[in-house]
C-alpha cells in the first residue's frame, strides 16, 4: 500500500514541468497556497519564489539548481511503470488539488495526465491551462451554476453516457467515447446546467469558471 507523504486537510497546488504563466499560477494559489512540485515542477517554485512541502518524482528532470534549493524535501519515487503526475497523486491526499503545468506541452504528456484521472478515478483534481480548467465529472448527478454563454466541453475518456439540461446543444443519454461522440465546443445555453454522467467524461471549462468549478468540487 503507498503511503501518503503529504496529507493535507486544505487544498493543494500541484506543479508540473509543462508551462506555467503568473496567472495560471496566482490563481491556483488563491485557491490553494499550499505547493508540492512533481519533479521538473519544482522549478517553478523555485523561480516564483515559493517553497514547495514535498518534491515528488523520478527526479529526472530537476535542474542542479533546484536540486541544491529542494534537496531536504525531495522524495524520489525510482519506479517507470508510473507518471510523475500519478506518482503525486497516489502520495497526496487532499480535499482538493489545483495541477498546473500538465497540460499544454508535449501530446503524449497530456493525454497520460487524461488517463492518470480516469484510471484513478480522481474527482478532486482540477487541472488548469491557460485556456482550461479541467474536471472528471462524478458519477450520476451534478450541478454547475457556470454563467451562460461560456465554453464546456464533454470530452468521454472511455465509454459513457450523458445526459445534459442547459447546454446549447444537450444531449439525452447519448453513447460517448474517445473514438465516437465527443461534445467539445459546446456552451452554456441556461445556468445551471445539469449533468447524469455514467463513465469517465472530463468536463472542460474556461478559466472564468475556476471558482465555480472549485466549489463543485469541495461539495459547497
Amino acid at each position: 500500500m503507498i503511503q501518503p507523504i503529504v496529507h493535507a486537510a486544505t487544498p493543494v497546488t500541484l506543479l508540473g514541468g509543462a508551462d506555467i504563466d503568473a496567472h495560471d499560477l496566482n490563481m491556483c494559489l488563491s485557491f490553494a497556497p499550499t505547493v508540492v512540485a512533481a519533479d521538473g515542477g519544482a522549478d517553478h517554485a523555485l523561480r516564483a519564489g515559493l517553497r514547495p512541502a514535498a518534491v515528488i518524482g523520478d527526479m529526472d528532470s530537476l535542474t542542479p539548481a533546484a536540486r541544491a534549493a529542494f534537496g531536504t524535501i525531495m522524495h524520489p519515487v525510482a519506479e517507470q511503470d508510473t507518471t510523475d503526475f500519478e506518482k503525486c497523486l497516489t502520495r497526496i491526499t487532499a480535499p482538493l488539488i489545483m495541477a498546473a503545468g500538465f497540460l499544454g506541452g508535449r501530446l503524449d504528456h497530456t493525454l497520460s495526465t487524461l488517463g492518470v484521472l480516469a484510471r484513478l478515478r480522481a474527482w478532486h483534481v482540477v487541472l488548469v491551462s491557460r485556456w482550461d480548467v479541467c474536471v472528471l465529472l462524478p458519477q450520476g448527478d451534478s450541478v454547475w451554476p457556470v454563467a451562460e454563454g461560456l465554453p464546456l466541453g464533454l470530452l468521454p475518456l472511455g465509454q459513457a453516457r450523458v445526459s445534459s439540461q442547459g447546454l446549447r446543444w444537450d444531449l439525452d443519454d447519448r453513447a460517448m467515447a474517445p473514438d465516437g461522440l465527443v461534445s467539445s465546443s459546446n456552451a452554456v445555453a441556461a445556468s445551471p446546467v445539469r449533468l447524469q454522467v455514467a463513465g469517465p467524461v472530463l468536463l472542460t471549462l474556461s478559466p472564468q469558471a475556476a471558482r465555480v468549478v472549485t466549489d463543485v468540487v469541495r461539495g459547497r
